[in-house]
């Protein structure tokens, strides 16, 4: 531990007297802020330092140590055995850490250091019996189940009250617990905040405050309403700031809530990389047809377990997923475009073992802590840095180990360069890699032989259809576990790169699209299995009975029209073939026979009230006109010809 100079400010050598240097312009916020007097020391697990023995040894609370040791805990982490000592003392924490190794008892176990319980002595002579003691503030809503969860567990033993608050959930549950009394409170910073406007979360009375995955939040625009949210709580609260990574704006915003920190950097000794070491990376050039391929062989290698597949865009969740699920794997997607019920009911499936695949949008990020998850796969080439090591950072968690594979597409190889400089991992340029490649099947311990699909042996899952969905009474979002928006609903997947192609192909998002949605469909005639379909013809037979009586057929009445004059006999026989009708001459458009005499003399007789009949019936021509004009012009036919006759 190296103590920080008395001095609050630093002289800059280079400027004129007086002048003061800007922490925040220095490369490390964090010295700048230790050579400044913000931070009162900062600590470091050194080389060679003895391990902690228990928890006992530091000083926490017997209750909390039997609840631990009961889950397994039996040891602490370097970040958490570095932050009790300070924290349970009431001191100001920032505490940075990799991903995975254990952030959350770090603060945790402090923060039930300093609740007073219903059954605990005090209880009754607080000013406000029941109001929020701590406030744990997280960016997801996942996480905030996690952080709940973990609370939960080490305060087995204590009369603590723990609520998880978040959207996407019925607002009348969560006002409820806090009526009837809630010490700790654990959510998201929007309906947080709603709450609090609405008079119905008292935080006048919380003694500490805890920001977790502050980047994450500084990154989802969410530090204004952090920043209300603190100007609620009371000034001598105690504030622990804990990240995987220490923006200059999270920075900033240590300085300007909290007072004289203790800065605790955690790390192996022997691991000075940004990524946990426990972790095998692997990294390829991926064609975008190839991706689903390459992926169904790489589930089937050899000691996979849990695994996590992420995705740039929603539609790119939803649609690997299908895939996967039609190849025979039990797996399910988890996005932005799923309501809180279907989100959390593919996680439960997903810790229950219902189903070992998860596919997720970087939603799902920094919110699954999930045992034995053995492979991460990146989907396409991540945005950053930061959200590389938050994929990644999945597995390999709490001293295990794990497998990272990213598959980087050829137009996202200029932002893997900038991702393995950032990190020094020495891969700037990707091997080109397919599925049928040897190197690939070698570096994950894919059996010889594998193919694109389970086999049905292995489907052993019960699948996503066997968790059943919580009734939240959500608030907007369709929650629906067994729907997920899919290649089927059509569309184009916006991922772009990610996807391949079309989002569902052309059959299905394209013309078929009419026989499902109301629209024309183009399948008139029979279907696949030779009888008519529901779309047939007038003159089809429709039913499949034997015993319905067959519709017959209406005799068809046609005319003969010649330069839209009727051929006679046409009308009323609709017989006469094309030799045998009359020609017709130029000059006034009367039909004529062979001998060039005219017939109109026949229409004296009482053939000509049948041509009449036949000539009301309206008709619509090919050309678009009616009976109309052609009736006019039948008409004076006959008249012409009677005056001839005369």
């Amino acid at each position: 531990m190296s103590a920080s100079p008395n001095d609050s400010e630093i002289q800059n050598s280079s400027s004129e007297p007086g002048d003061t240097v800007d922490p925040l312009a220095i490369a490390d916020p964090i010295e700048a802020l230790d050579k400044a007097g913000e931070i009162v020391a900062v600590v470091e697990n050194e080389a060679g330092a003895a391990p902690v023995a228990g928890w006992a040894e530091l000083g926490t609370d017997p209750r909390i140590t039997d609840a631990l040791i009961s889950a397994g805990m039996t040891a602490p982490f370097p970040i958490q055995s570095m932050t009790l000592p300070v924290a349970v003392n009431g001191g100001d924490v920032i505490g940075q850490a990799k991903t995975g190794t254990g952030k959350t008892l770090g603060f945790g176990i402090p923060l039930l250091h300093r609740v007073t319980g219903p059954k605990d002595e005090g209880f009754a002579e607080m000013a406000l019996p029941g109001a929020p003691q701590a406030l744990a503030i997280v960016p997801t809503r996942e996480l905030a189940t996690q952080v709940a969860e973990d609370l939960k567990v080490a305060s087995k033993n204590l009369s603590v009250r723990i609520l998880t608050v978040y959207g996407g959930r019925a607002y009348e549950p969560q006002v409820e617990a806090l009526k009837k009394g809630i010490e700790v409170v654990v959510g998201t910073p929007g309906r947080l905040l709603d709450l609090a406007q609405q008079g119905l979360l008292n935080l006048a009375h919380v003694r500490t405050l805890v920001l977790d995955e502050a980047d994450e939040m500084l990154d989802l625009g969410f530090l204004p309403d952090v920043e209300k949210l603190m100007s609620l709580t009371p000034d001598g609260r105690q504030t622990m700031l804990f990240s995987a990574t220490m923006p200059g704006a999270v920075v900033s915003l240590a300085r300007k809530y909290m007072t004289q920190p203790t800065h605790i950097r955690a790390s192996d000794p022997d691991d000075s990389g940004a990524t946990v070491l426990a972790t095998a990376q692997f990294i390829y050039r991926a064609h975008a047809m190839d991706k689903v391929e390459m992926l169904a062989r790489l589930l089937q290698a050899e000691g996979r377990g849990l695994s996590i597949i992420f995705t740039r865009t929603k539609r790119t969740a939803a649609k690997v997923a299908d895939d996967l699920a039609d190849r025979g794997f039990a797996a399910a997607a988890i996005h932005g475009d799923l309501g809180q019920g279907a989100r959390e009911q593919a996680l439960r499936a997903f810790r229950n073992g219902k189903i070992d695949v998860l596919v997720a949008t970087d939603v799902a990020a920094r919110g699954i802590d999930v045992d034995n998850v053995t492979h991460v796969v990146n989907y396409a080439c991540p945005e950053d840095e930061k959200t590389y090591l938050h994929r990644i950072g999945r597995t390999g968690r709490a001293g295990n180990t794990g497998v990272a594979v990213t598959f980087v597409d050829w137009d996202d190889i200029h932002r893997w360069v900038m991702i393995d400089k950032a990190l020094d991992l020495g891969i700037p340029s990707p091997a080109e890699t397919y599925s049928t490649s040897p190197h690939f099947s070698e570096d994950l311990h894919i059996p010889a032989g594998v193919k694109g699909t389970l086999p049905r042996a292995s489907r052993t899952r019960a699948g996503l259809a066997a968790e059943e969905v919580e009734d939240l009474g959500e608030t907007g979002k369709r929650g629906g576990g067994a729907k997920v928006t899919s290649r089927r609903d059509g569309g184009r997947d916006s991922g772009g790169r990610d996807s391949g192609g079309r989002d569902g192909g052309g059959r299905d998002g394209g013309r078929d699209r009419g026989r499902d949605g109301g629209g024309r469909s183009r399948s008139r005639g029979r279907d696949e299995s030779g009888t008519p379909s529901e779309n047939s013809g007038p003159d089809e037979v429709t039913g499949s009975d034997e015993s319905a009586e067959p519709r017959t057929r209406r005799p068809r009445a046609r005319r003969r029209m010649r330069s839209g004059v009727p051929v006679d006999g046409a009308a009323a026989e609709g017989t006469q073939g094309p030799d045998e009708a009359p020609a017709v001459t130029a000059a006034s458009g009367t039909p004529t026979d062979a001998a060039g005499s005219s017939p109109a003399g026949d229409s004296t007789d009482g053939g000509d009230a049948d041509g009449e009949a036949a000539r009301k019936r309206r008709r619509r021509r090919r050309g678009g006109r009616g009976s109309g004009s052609g009736s006019s012009a039948a008409e004076s036919a006959p008249a012409s010809a009677g005056s001839t006759e005369s």
